[in-house]
């Protein structure tokens, strides 16, 4: 029975390096795979863009969801958000674990920035119920946060049982930290923030060469956390402008 799962979330900036200065995706790839996490949550992932095809000789033959996962995670989902004439983007989790289940669902606050809710099930080995990962990136607006906040309240509501595991992570875009309180009302004491519990607060995450903002967030429950790190400098900040969010998870 697995009782440990280790989780990391990326805004992995449409695979671009910090300024769009170059490709970043086989290095991302490659250290994706060196930090070997079970489910990883991704946003600003290309499903395909037909200009940046053709213009870059690395750019890979499949969407960059299919190209990070490779070998390594046998199944993955992508969210497609924002779609414009040369191709789309969005949220995307992998997994080593099956996914039995996924839906992507509409939280856009208005017409100018379109944003998801992936929400994957997950059978784990061992695990009398499967693990829900709700993977989120939400918008640059104080107003459609907030409604989007009350989206995934709803979504866990509606369709996450009482009890059952679940993990939310992702780009919150929560500059003035409203986002925590909002989404955690209620909740209970086993409903918690992983770098809240581990550290005493959310993590700094942007900018990745120097992180100052504390963007990026995982949500838990059901479980307790061994450990969460924050990965940036070198060589993360040469891959995207968000740092890289892990955490080792134990069932409780």
């Amino acid at each position: 029975m697995t009782q440990s799962l280790r989780v990391a979330t990326y805004n992995i900036h449409k695979g671009f390096s910090q300024f769009n200065l170059r490709v970043a995706l086989h290095a991302l790839r490659e250290q994706l795979h060196l930090m070997h996490p079970d489910v990883v949550f991704l946003q600003e992932v290309l499903g395909t863009h037909r200009r940046h095809a053709a213009r870059f000789s690395d750019w890979p033959a499949v969407s960059q969801y299919e190209f990070l996962a490779g070998e390594v995670w046998r199944d993955f989902a992508y969210g497609k958000n924002a779609v414009y004439p040369a191709g789309h983007h969005g949220n995307a989790i992998l997994s080593r674990f099956p996914i039995v289940r996924w839906e992507n669902e509409d939280i856009s606050a208005h017409r100018f920035e379109q944003r998801g809710i992936l929400h994957c099930e997950i059978d784990i080995p061992g695990w009398e119920r499967p693990l829900h990962c709700i993977n989120v990136h939400l918008g640059l607006f104080a107003g459609g946060r907030r409604k989007q906040i009350l989206a995934i309240r709803g979504r866990m509501d509606r369709m996450v049982p009482e009890g059952a595991p679940l993990i939310i992570a992702g780009d919150f875009n929560d500059w003035r930290s409203e986002a925590c309180q909002l989404l955690t009302q209620g909740l209970g004491p086993d409903f918690k923030e992983v770098f809240g519990q581990a550290h005493g607060m959310p993590a700094r995450s942007f900018p990745s060469h120097l992180p100052l903002f504390r963007l990026d967030r995982i949500y838990i429950r059901g479980f307790e956390v061994a450990a969460a790190a924050v990965h940036h400098g070198l060589p993360w900040s040469k891959i995207s402008d968000h740092a890289f969010l892990s955490a080792t998870l134990t069932r409780q």
